[in-house]
């Protein structure tokens, strides 16, 4: 169970922006961090892309300088609206990453940053559904999250922060095998990587 750190951290931005700026010092920084999806992806700037969960843009602010056609997608408005203020380059649509507005074969690229591991299982598996149906033939889902540590030297700081941040859901993706789930949901896998002793996964797939 989360501490009432998770809740300040959602009502305080400063608050959430020290503690993700901490956390990615483990892969190098916080640009780094972002950029860990979108290595060896070739993004032009007529590419219509989605960041997926967007939250307050923090992902957003990047895909922007590879794309003119970002729409972020967020079910909490108060995110969305710091997302309009911090990247206003960006379009931005409240609702459910498991029942998203949007046509079938829409995106060229599909991207979310540590959401997934917020999401209950049944979730998680429409939510993937969902990616594969807005996404153009061809297109591609990339994603960064948590996972199980290789490395024990990573399993204290990760307990900790799951432990003070997050809820039983972060729990449940570290026994959850996210890239046979993204297979069963028709993806192909193009990459699949560890980052910061195993506690992070990127993976690639395309439609």
């Amino acid at each position: 169970m989360a501490s009432i750190l998770r809740t300040w951290s959602y009502q305080y931005q400063w608050f959430y922006y020290t503690i993700s700026r901490l956390a990615a010092l483990s892969v190098g920084g916080e640009a780094r961090f972002h950029k860990l999806p979108l290595q060896g992806l070739t993004i032009t700037s007529e590419m219509k892309v989605l960041d997926l969960c967007c939250g307050s843009g923090q992902a957003t602010k990047y895909l922007v300088h590879y794309s003119q056609d970002v729409t972020g997608l967020d079910m909490a408005l108060v995110s969305l609206e710091r997302a309009r203020r911090n990247v206003p380059q960006a379009k931005y649509l409240e609702a459910l990453a498991q029942e998203m507005p949007f046509p079938d074969n829409q995106f060229d690229l599909v991207h979310t940053s540590v959401a997934m591991h917020e999401m209950k299982p049944s979730e998680l598996q429409q939510i993937l559904k969902e990616v594969y149906r807005v996404l153009k033939p061809g297109g591609v889902f990339a994603l960064v999250d948590f996972h199980k540590p290789t490395n024990f030297l990573f399993w204290p700081g990760l307990t900790l922060f799951l432990w003070l941040f997050e809820t039983e859901t972060s729990w449940q993706l570290l026994e959850t095998d996210l890239v046979e789930l993204l297979k069963d949901a028709g993806f192909e896998v193009l990459t699949y990587a560890l980052h910061a002793g195993g506690s992070l996964q990127v993976i690639q797939v395309r439609k």
